[in-house]
């Protein structure tokens, strides 16, 4: 008789999807070479963020499973969504049974996933466990330490991420193994080569001539002056130094006309991008002006110099590599960070995150805790 583990994730924003995914491929590949335990996964998408973009091309096209559950929770407070998620939650776990629930990153399904497993007494992975921006008034903040607080099983990325469970009396059940998003970055890279030419064309862009800028964080989205702040660096920069190219975000779509803020004629507005789309703008840009920690790893993974439109990072390996430096909101700090931003010399080598095998040491560690 094969053993078998019977794992449910629980994802619920696009980036989580990808990250799922890197996992997924792993779990594959050692269901394929038939190395003891069948892992037996089972996706859930809370439907914490519709997103248009979601649609049967993206999960073709990035080789992600359709998740065997979708829960339509929706949007709300995060009182509202979570209290719906944790309903939902608990029956898909008490019809699966599954001896491990995999939770990632920092979102309100991130938290409803692990409180909904713990409560049930169902051991919780925890993938990206550790990070810490050390702001208590972050949604993701209070998400990330809470799931981590109740997790068995902590997969971190980093050394830093480790020493912060440390100081936080969690030892047991800790793993260093690196970051998924380092394996997504190198499988994805090879599918985007046939596609640079073809996007950069569509978009008008030449490579290493326009900057590409994120925003979508409440943080700053839901501050008039914060975003006011931003947009202006954006105009500034666009109209004095290199074009600026913003795939506007919804929420910041919304934002912009609660506040009756305009982007500036030189700042180049395009709709939100596939993932692989915006591997090749990252790939391609001078520089990255993003509020996104997925985003400030992928410009660090592509060699490509980053200026983050926060007060902090949760990455700070990449400020301590001098590949990413933090300006905040303030129009002139944002302008004086590009400026001061290093000229770009290539993809790094990713050391800071792992090797680029992530996820196949989670399924070895998985796959041992089962056996235990």
């Amino acid at each position: 008789m094969v053993d078998s583990l019977r794992i449910v994730s629980i994802v619920g924003a696009r980036p989580q999807f990808i990250k799922a995914a890197t996992v997924n491929r792993a779990i594959a590949a050692h269901n394929e070479a038939r190395a003891g335990t069948i892992i037996d996964e089972k996706l859930v998408h809370t439907g914490q963020h519709y997103d248009e973009n979601m649609s049967q091309v993206f999960f073709e096209e990035l080789e992600i499973p359709r998740p065997a559950y979708n829960l339509g929770v929706g949007s709300g407070t995060h009182a509202e969504q979570t209290g719906r998620m944790l309903e939902r939650i608990e029956k898909v776990l008490l019809d699966e049974k599954p001896d491990v629930v995999l939770v990632y990153g920092d979102t309100n399904s991130t938290l409803a996933g692990a409180l909904t497993a713990a409560k049930l007494n169902m051991p919780v992975g925890h993938v990206e466990a550790g990070l810490r921006s050390f702001v208590r008034t972050m949604p993701e903040e209070l998400n990330r330490v809470v799931t981590d607080h109740i997790s068995r099983l902590l997969f971190c990325p980093t050394p830093s991420a480790v020493a912060n469970l440390a100081r936080e009396g969690i030892s047991r059940g800790v793993h260093q193994v690196g970051d998924v998003m380092y394996d997504s970055v190198l499988f994805y890279a090879r599918k985007v080569a046939p596609l640079e030419e073809s996007v950069l064309r569509r978009l008008g862009l030449a490579p290493k001539a326009y900057y590409l800028a994120t925003v979508h964080r409440a943080e700053n989205t839901d501050h008039r002056e914060r975003l006011a702040g931003i947009f202006a660096a954006f105009d500034r920069i666009a109209s004095e130094i290199c074009p600026v190219v913003v795939p506007l975000h919804p929420r910041t779509v919304k934002c912009l006309g609660q506040y009756r803020l305009q982007a500036g004629k030189s700042v180049h507005i395009i709709d939100p991008a596939s993932y692989l789309e915006m591997v090749v703008l990252e790939k391609n840009a001078r520089r990255v002006l993003t509020d996104s920690g997925g985003v400030q790893k992928e410009a660090y993974f592509l060699g490509v110099p980053c200026v983050t439109l926060r007060d902090e990072t949760e990455w700070v390996e990449t400020v301590e590599a001098g590949w990413n430096t933090l300006a905040g909101c303030n129009s002139d700090a944002i302008v004086e960070a590009v400026s001061r931003a290093p000229a770009a010399h290539g993809a790094t080598d990713g050391a800071l995150y792992g090797n680029g095998d992530a996820a196949r040491r989670i399924c070895e560690i998985l796959k041992e805790y089962r056996a235990h």
